[in-house]
This record gives C-alpha cells, structure tokens and sequence, in this order.
C-alpha cells in the first residue's frame, strides 16, 4: 500500500496525457481517487456516522409516536357500545387524519416540505431530516403496533382486568410482551426500510452517507465508486441489523419454551 500513491500519480498522468492503460491501471485511479486521495475515506466514515444517529432518532421518535398512536386508536377500539369517550374519540380523529396523511403522501415530499417550508429558517438540515424520517416512521409504526394489539385475543386483556390490573398495567404486563414477538419482524424491516431512507434527506442538505457520495463525484466528475461505495455500504448495514434482528427474534423464541 505504500506505493499505491506512487502508482496513482503515475498512471494518472499516463491517463490525462492520453497513453494507453490497462483495464486495471484505469479502476485503480478512479478508486484511489475516490476513497484514498485526500483521505476521501473520512467523507464516508463521517457519513455512516451521520446515518446511523439519524437512523436511531428517528427510529426512537418513530417508536414513541407509534406506540402513543396505536394504544390510542386501540383503546378507542376497545371501547364497549354506549359507553365511548368523546375526548378519546377525538383524539383517535386526529391519530386517523395523521396516519392517512403521511402514509398517503410521498416521503420525499414531507421531507421537501419540512425542510424548505415549515423549517425553511434553519441551516440544520440533518436535525430536521430526522424529525421527519421519525414523523414519517412514526405512522406505520402505530399501525404495526395496532396490528399486534387487535390480532391478540381479548380474553387476555379481560384476564388482567379480572387480576385487579388498571388498564395501563393490562397492556404494559400482559398485552404488549406478547404483541411484541408478533411484531418484531415488522418493526425490523421497518427499522431496515428507516435506515435506506435516511439517503433522501441530501434533498434538504442533510450530511450523511449519499451527501459524502455526492460532495467527492462532484470533485472527481466520475460517478461510479462513490455510488457503488454507498450502496456496499448500505448493503453491509443491513446485513448487520438483519443478523441481530435474527439474533432477537431466536432469543425470544427460546423464552417461548421454557
């Protein structure tokens, strides 16, 4: 490797002064120029950074949002004829109008109108990236959740009623535990789906992986190692969270049987 600066100066002269070059001779400019002239690599490492916090911020506020959404629209559900709670009932309107409208609109959109409308003022792209990614996340999150709470069977609710447990500690002992083996999946490829998103807020300025991509194209005028770079990146990412996902869905399945 110590002669690789050698090696690329040379044969990128013999490139610009138009002499012929070996297939291998051509790839490894473009490569060194892309990850190793000027420790380029440094824009990519800082760029995972920047996706990965996004990637748990909005994955945290998506799954905060998502559970207060689900419980909401679930108790609404629950509630007996004649005897619904109009406050409760309002509140599920809300939760309605707010799932329908992100999952109906595209989520470059909501980033374009985050970004350059409700937040056109400021100059942090990659905070107002996340709050959307996690506004965004937060919909299909609650209807996962909901998912996993209406598909369990109302006996055990009852059950833990007739304990003598209030509502919140039917669902925080006996409702949730369950309904999250049910849908842990879901919310694995949710998290998945949440952290290749994160490549949409270089629309709104945002630094992370696709923006270091983008700033050393740019500079270099050759496309194809930055883009496929990111992409085994994004590739290796995945196949990380894929791995302990499945390393928790096994650990919560061998609960199952003790």
């Amino acid at each position: 490797m110590e002669q690789w600066p050698v090696l690329y100066q040379q044969w990128k002269q013999f490139i610009i002064a138009g002499e012929a070059v070996t297939p291998w001779q051509k790839y490894f400019v473009l490569f060194y120029q892309a990850f190793m002239e000027a420790d380029r690599w440094k824009q990519y490492l800082n760029g995972v950074g920047t996706t990965l916090t996004v990637t748990a911020m909005a994955l945290a506020m998506g799954v905060t949002i998502g559970v207060i959404v689900a419980v909401i629209r679930t108790s609404h559900a629950q509630q007996r004829p004649g005897r619904r709670n109009p406050v409760l009932g309002l509140i599920n309107l809300v939760c309605r109008v707010y799932v329908t409208v992100i999952r109906g609109t595209p989520m470059m959109v909501q980033l374009l109108i985050m970004g350059m409308v409700i937040f056109k003022s400021s100059r942090n792209f990659t905070m107002v990236g996340a709050l959307s990614l996690g506004i965004n996340s937060g919909a299909y999150v609650s209807e996962i959740i909901r998912g996993g709470l209406m598909s369990l069977d109302p006996g055990q609710a009852e059950a833990g009623r007739s304990l003598g447990l209030n509502y919140f500690d039917t669902m925080r002992f006996i409702v949730v535990p369950q309904a999250i083996k049910a849908i842990l999946p879901a919310l694995g490829n949710e998290f998945i789906i949440l952290l290749k998103d994160t490549s949409l807020i270089t629309v709104i300025g945002g630094k992370e992986l696709l923006y270091a991509a983008q700033g050393i194209y740019s500079r270099t005028y050759e496309q194809m190692f930055p883009l496929f770079g990111i992409a085994i990146i994004y590739l290796i990412l995945v196949m990380i969270f894929s791995w302990l996902q499945g390393i928790l869905e096994r650990r919560l399945r061998q609960s199952d049987r003790r």
